[in-house]
Order: structure tokens, then sequence, then C-alpha cells
């Protein structure tokens, strides 16, 4: 397993366009994917649970995966993250 902090950095935070493509992002990745936010586990790969969990601009989160390609996937969601889902 390999993780990851990180600070989501768009306006929106993950909502709606940037949810929809950290999940593309995570959907091409064998490995299992989990968002940490405030003690609570979210499924990287469901839009609903990423959606529902009310991840704004400036929260840190921790990305975790578990896998084959858990550190390509991990690096991949960070780098999305940081670019601001074209947003910044």
């Amino acid at each position: 397993m390999i993780s990851q902090r990180v600070v989501v950095v768009n306006p929106t935070g993950l909502h709606a366009r940037p949810a929809s493509k950290f999940v593309a992002e995570a959907k091409k990745y064998e490995s299992s994917l989990r968002i940490k936010k405030s003690g609570k586990e979210i499924n990287g790969k469901s839009i609903i649970q990423i959606m529902s969990a009310g991840i704004s601009a400036g929260t840190e989160i921790c990305l975790e995966a578990e896998g084959p390609d858990e550190e390509r996937a991990v690096k991949a969601l960070s780098e999305l993250i940081h670019s601001g889902f074209g947003e910044v």
C-alpha cells in the first residue's frame, strides 16, 4: 500500500466535473483506491461517494492505493489534484 497527502487547490473542490475527472483517472488502474478525509474512507472509484464527501478547496486528503500499479495510480491522481483539474 502507498499513500500520499494532498491539498485540493481548485476553487470548486471535488464536485461534479473534477470528481468525474478523478474517477475517470482512478478507473485506469487495477489497484484499489481510497480517499481519506477527516477519518472517513471514500472509494476513489465512486463518483457518488466522492461528491457526497464534501471535499472543498483547501481540504487536505490522503490518497491510498493498494495493488500492482499503486505507485502510478497515486502519482497520477496527486498530479491531477495539484493541477487544479484545469480550473486554476
